[in-house]
């Protein structure tokens, strides 16, 4: 592999690019589980599988993902990722029967202290 890496100059720097990006999200990761409540881990979880922020268009839909995968992102119970999934819907963040459809006001969950 190191060989590789002297000798691919683009693959090199891709696989850096790659590494260190990796590397921003752990950090990311330990950081919101530490300091964010339940509620902001899992709007935050639910707008990175959206692909808010990226640049392409995000996905307003997502593929059928249990709470229970859910639960597990984002360190906790699936009956709380139930609660908060309610009140997001309820709040008219979410909608979901099968697929999850993510609205843009989602991110306010994040801003508000």
């Amino acid at each position: 592999m190191i060989r590789v890496l002297h000798r691919e100059h683009k693959f090199s720097d891709r696989f850096i690019a790659h590494m260190l990006g990796r590397n921003i999200r752990v950090e990311e990761d330990l950081i919101d589980q530490l300091f964010n409540s339940i509620e902001k881990r899992l709007a935050r979880t639910l707008l990175m599988l959206a692909r808010y922020g990226k640049q392409n268009q995000p996905q307003k839909m997502l593929p059928k993902i249990s709470q229970e995968t859910l639960a597990g992102m984002i360190g906790t119970t699936r009956s709380r990722v139930n609660v908060f999934m309610n009140k997001f819907r309820k709040l008219g963040f979410i909608k979901y029967k099968g697929e999850i459809q993510i609205d843009n006001s989602l991110l306010s969950v994040l801003l508000h202290e």
